[in-house]
Formats: C-alpha cells, sequence, structure tokens
C-alpha cells in the first residue's frame, strides 16, 4: 500500500506515554485486515446481492469495481495526506468514512444506493490503508521491534482474503447479505476510539496535494471500466460506449500530462523507466485482471451452478488461499539464492496452466475438477509471483521515493483487476448471449411458466435452472479465453523484461514497504 514518502527517515512520537504497543499495533492491523477482507467478503454475497436488488450479471461487476476503482485511484493521494495532515487524523477520518459507508450498504434499498457505498467504502480505504502502514514507523522504534511489527502487519493483510471468505459465507447463510457490510461499523467505530489513546500523532510534513492527477487518473479509469461494461449490454458501436472510451482516453492522457509538470506528481513517472519494474508492473495488471475475474466468476458457478451455499463457497475457495501463501514462503526463502526470474517466470506459467484449465468450465464440471484444480494452479503461480515482483517494485528507488513505488503497485493491483474484470464482464455478456440465442427456441418451448416470467421481468434466465447453469457456465469458460490473454501477456513481460538478480533487490526491511 501506499505509503509516505518519508516512511524511513519517521521516528515515534512520544506521546504514546507508555501504552501497550500490542493494542497499538492490534488498532493499526484492524484495520488493514479490514479493508482487506472487505473485497472477498463481498465476493461470496454477490449471488444475494444480485436477487435482493435486481442486478443483471455485468451490473452486478459495478459492486466489486465501484470499491477497487476508487481504492486504487486514491491510494497514493490519501498516503500524501497522511504526510502533510498527520497520519492519525487522516487515519481515523478514513476508518470513519469506511464505517459509514459500510452503514449505507448495509441499508441500500436499490442497486444505486449500493454502488455509491462502495465507492464512498473505497474512499474511506484509500484514506486510511496507506497511513495505517506508516503509522507502525511512527509508533515503533526501528529495528527488531518495527521488524516484528511489519511482520504482524504483513500476515494480517495476507490472511485477510481467506478470512473474508469464510467471514462472508458465515455472514450470509446465517444471517443475510447486508452484514457483510454492517460488520465493519461496531469494528471503525472501536478503531476510532482507541487510535486517540494509542497511536502517536506524527509530525506534518510540507507539501501539496496533487488533486488534478488524482481526480484525471481515477475518473479516466472509471469512464474506461463503464465503457466496456456498457459494451457488454449495448454492443462495441454504440454511441455512449464509443463516448465512454473517448472522454476516458482522453482523462488519461491529461493525467499524464499533468504528471510530468507537477513538481511533486503522485505517480513519479519516471519510476516507469526501470525495465524490471516495469515489468512488474506489467505482470500485477495482468495477474490482478485474472485474479479478480476468478474471485468473481467461480464465485458464481459454485453458487449458481454447483448449487453450494455460501458458507460452503466460501470454504471452497480455501485451498487457493493456502496454495497462495505456501508458494509465497517457497518464493520468499529461495529467491535470495536463485533471484527472482525462475519465481515470475515459472509462477507465469502456472497461472496461465490455470486459467486455461478454466476455459474447460462447462455446466456438468465438477469442483474437484471445474474448480479445486484449476485455482489451486492459479493460486500457487500467484503465490510464487507476489514476493518477487513487490521486491522489484522498490528495487533501486530512493528512499523519498519507495513509499510512491510501493503504492503505484497496489494501485496498478486494484486497477489492473477493475479492468479485468470489466472486460472479462464483456466477454461474458457476449458469449451468453450467443448461447442462450442458440437455446432459445428450446427454453421457450420447454421452460416452466414461471421461468418464463422471470426471464420477462428480471431479463435474465432465473438461477438454479438447467438453461441458466448452461449459459452461465458457457459465458464463463469464454471470459476466461480473456484471462489467458492476460496471463500470457504476464508471462511475456517476465521472460523479456525482468532481468533483476538476488543482488539487485532491497533488504527486508524495504521488502516490508512494499506489502
Amino acid at each position: 500500500m501506499a505509503v509516505s514518502d518519508t516512511l524511513s527517515k519517521s521516528a515515534p512520537a512520544r506521546a504514546g506515554r507508555g501504552r501497550r504497543k500490542g493494542i497499538t499495533l492490534t488498532v493499526i492491523a484492524a484495520t488493514q485486515l479490514m479493508v482487506v477482507l472487505d473485497a472477498t467478503i463481498v465476493n461470496i454475497a454477490l449471488p444475494h446481492i444480485q436477487d435482493a436488488l435486481k442486478f443483471s450479471t455485468t451490473n452486478l461487476s459495478w459492486v466489486i469495481n465501484a470499491y477497487t476503482l476508487t481504492f486504487g485511484g486514491l491510494l497514493l493521494l490519501g498516503g500524501r495526506a497522511g504526510d502533510i495532515l498527520g497520519r492519525r487524523r487522516v487515519f481515523i477520518t478514513g476508518v470513519l468514512l469506511f464505517g459509514l459507508a459500510s452503514l449505507l450498504g448495509g441499508f441500500a434499498q436499490d442497486g444505486t444506493m449500493l454502488l455509491a457505498s462502495r465507492a464512498l467504502q473505497g474512499i474511506g480505504g484509500a484514506i486510511c490503508s496507506p497511513t495505517a502502514f506508516a503509522l507502525i514507523a511512527t509508533n515503533f522504534e526501528e529495528g527488531p521491534e518495527r521488524n516484528r511489527a511489519f511482520g504482524v502487519f504483513s500476515a494480517v493483510a495476507g490472511s485477510g482474503a481467506a478470512i473474508g471468505l469464510l467471514a462472508g459465507g458465515v455472514l450470509t447463510e446465517y444471517l443475510n447479505w447486508r452484514w457483510v457490510f454492517f460488520v465493519n461499523v461496531p469494528i471503525a467505530v472501536l478503531i476510532a476510539v482507541l487510535a486517540p489513546m494509542y497511536i502517536n500523532e506524527s509530525e506534518r510534513q510540507e507539501g501539496t496535494f496533487d488533486l488534478p492527477g488524482a481526480l484525471t487518473s481515477t475518473l479516466g479509469l472509471v469512464t474506461l471500466v463503464y465503457g466496456f461494461i456498457h459494451a457488454a449490454s449495448d454492443g462495441w458501436s454504440s454511441t455512449p460506449t464509443l463516448a465512454s472510451f473517448a472522454v476516458g482516453a482522453a482523462l488519461l492522457a491529461a493525467f499524464v500530462v499533468i504528471e510530468r509538470r507537477t513538481a511533486r506528481p503522485i505517480t513519479p513517472l519516471h519510476l516507469f523507466r526501470d525495465r524490471n519494474r516495469t515489468g512488474g508492473l506489467v505482470m500485477m495488471l495482468c495477474l490482478a485482471a485474472a485474479m479478480f475475474g476468478i474471485f468473481f466468476y467461480v464465485t458464481l458457478f459454485v453458487q449458481r451452478v454447483l448449487g453450494y451455499s455460501p458458507l460452503k463457497a466460501g470454504v471452497a475457495f480455501l485451498p487457493i488461499s493456502v496454495a497462495i501463501v505456501i508458494a509465497a514462503q517457497i518464493a520468499s526463502n529461495l529467491q535470495a539464492r536463485f533471484g527472482p526470474r525462475p519465481f515470475v517466470v515459472g509462477g507465469a506459467v502456472l497461472v496461465t496452466g490455470g486459467l486455461a484449465w478454466l476455459t474447460q468450465t462447462t455446466a456438468d464440471s465438477s469442483y474437484a475438477l471445474g474448480v479445486l484444480g484449476p485455482t489451486v494452479t492459479f493460486g500457487f503461480g500467484m503465490g510464487l509471483i507476489f514476493v518477487p515482483v513487490m521486491l522489484i517494485a522498490v528495487s533501486g528507488v530512493a528512499d523519498r521515493e519507495t513509499g510512491a513505488a510501493s503504492g503505484l503497485l497496489n494501485s496498478v493491483q486494484q486497477i489492473g483487476g477493475s479492468l479485468g474484470l470489466s472486460i472479462l464482464t464483456t466477454v461474458f455478456a457476449n458469449a451468453s448471449a450467443d448461447e442462450f440465442g442458440r437455446q432459445q427456441a428450446d427454453y421457450l418451448a420447454n421452460a416452466p411458466v414461471e421461468a418464463k416470467a422471470f426471464l420477462q421481468q428480471n431479463h435474465q434466465l432465473m438461477p438454479g435452472t438447467r438453461w441458466a447453469s448452461e449459459v452461465l457456465a458457457y459465458g464463463i469458460s469464454h471470459a476466461f479465453v480473456v484471462g489467458v490473454v492476460f496471463a500470457a501477456v504476464a508471462l511475456l513481460a517476465a521472460v523479456f523484461l525482468i532481468r533483476a538478480k538476488a543482488s539487485d533487490l532491497p533488504t527486508e526491511g524495504a521488502a516490508g514497504m512494499a506489502l
């Protein structure tokens, strides 16, 4: 996540007044856990959200994208705000905003209200997440104490996805989908109460906010994603689709111009001059695109086609989290000997293979062969890639720009996920429509009256029917063909761009900043 440019120079203030460091770390880590698990905890509830608020499958992707776009687009700005205004103050503001947005999301009565709350959650996360990480430097002495704190923080962040899957399953099955949002509210309030008591404030730094850069990049990406999702329903040649692409491209071009002329840009463009770093960022962009697609579409598959309950669906995803953790430990322990290249290349090969396996998905696929095998293959490959790419991102960067470099990596991950999911959704929609067109005559002749009425009212097939399962599986399998393309681009970046050796990687302390 984004950390301040001055993180490495920060020293704990004396405002701690002997408070227990364990509580301080718990408050900071709990915030990161709340933000990280929010993506996967919502994924498990997606089918229930879709039914309750009448989302189409294509528009349902906005429940994820509304969060990730604002989170990723404003992440670096949130870190800069902590530097200038005080990290604890900004941290508490972000936590309260996240909690308020969660409350609004839980009470959402229609899709518009839910998407607005998700965007607001992303803004809150972008404010509190980078300052949470930076506050470790403010509250823990440099050396073993700070390293242990970074270790705990990283472990919590790494386990967030798995915890979110289980928590989402439990809350959705035994309460209802609204509780995947409500659960954040008491946590946010408790953090806001404890933070002034146990967390030291940082010294304010001089600086300016690159608001034009943050706004043009975020709005440009939102517009592009809207164009892809609109193309799924109205086609590539429709006026709104073409206008969205044109406006999005113009905003992103303006962003590049702004960043080149700004004295303190939110994204220092010279960071892209290093071929290893550029290769790592390309890999993260493409692999996040595929990963978000897996969590979105495989969630729908196991619940809509295999008929899993939310809790069973959450458990079904745990092997991918375990595979990521095991592979990440292997890469972390061995890359000092072999360097990062074997792991990024080998990981990209496994990721490509896992996604290619998912293209064989049908309505008759079993969990073992249709879900477990390909997702574990994918997860193991991702685990091999994560640590080397994080280290490459901060390798050779000046101390004052380490925060910008690591924040850029995390922003790319969120943005890549949103763009990738929107592109996969477009392919899914077109493939599903084609498959339904082939089966339409049979459907209209043999479907029950209530199923036909459901189609007329909701503009989609009734979940649980054989036709719906076949159309959904067909669309998913074709969407993952694009996922294979993303993975192939990542593999090419690993082979032709990344040349870093073990001696080029930063120390363990620098690695911690990239997490």
